[in-house]
């Protein structure tokens, strides 16, 4: 009967070891989150307030809405010259079912042309659909691939823009 017993003892004393550091950690985990949390919340803010901003400086009447639906890419313009072109998805040659997104910013040279940074958008789309996912693979692939597309960009544009900014790569 004491052997029982014993073997109880040991099962609520494993089943608390377990329990113990779960809580712990998870405590640990959430103030963390909430430190981060309230350290980027003025980020976020100064992020919203540009945004409004510049809807407000475009008469707020949906500018954007419209150039979709002419099949336009949305086009925004921010400070210095740069412009951040709208995210393109394609799928790549092959294999086929892979596919990419791709956000880019160019650089002008004086004052920004939203025709030819259409123009570079649709031409950066058509470049990515001939890509293999091989050409991409690693970082050597990544730098001939931004070496490309700052060629391209270079011919499209004639040298009105100085350079082309990757913001963000994902390829699944």
């Amino acid at each position: 009967m004491e052997e029982g017993q014993e073997g109880e003892g040991k099962k609520k004393s494993g089943l608390m070891a377990l329990v113990i550091p779960l809580v712990v950690l998870t405590a640990v985990g959430g103030g963390g989150g909430w430190v981060i949390g309230n350290m980027l919340a003025p980020q976020v803010k100064q992020a919203e307030d540009a945004a409004k901003a510049a809807e407000a400086a475009s008469g707020g009447h949906g500018g954007d809405a419209k150039k979709d639906e002419e099949g336009i890419p949305p086009i925004s313009t921010e400070a210095n010259g740069v412009v951040a072109l709208a995210p393109i998805t394609t799928n790549l040659a092959y294999p086929s079912e892979n596919w990419i997104r791709l956000e880019v910013a160019l650089m002008f040279n004086g004052p920004p042309d939203v025709q030819i940074a259409e123009a570079v958008h649709q031409d950066i789309m058509a470049y990515l659909r001939t890509v293999s996912l091989q050409q991409v693979e690693g970082p050597r692939g990544f730098q001939y691939l931004k070496d490309d597309l700052q060629e391209r960009v270079d011919l499209r544009s004639e040298g009105r823009v100085s350079k082309v900014m990757f913001r963000t790569l994902v390829i699944e």
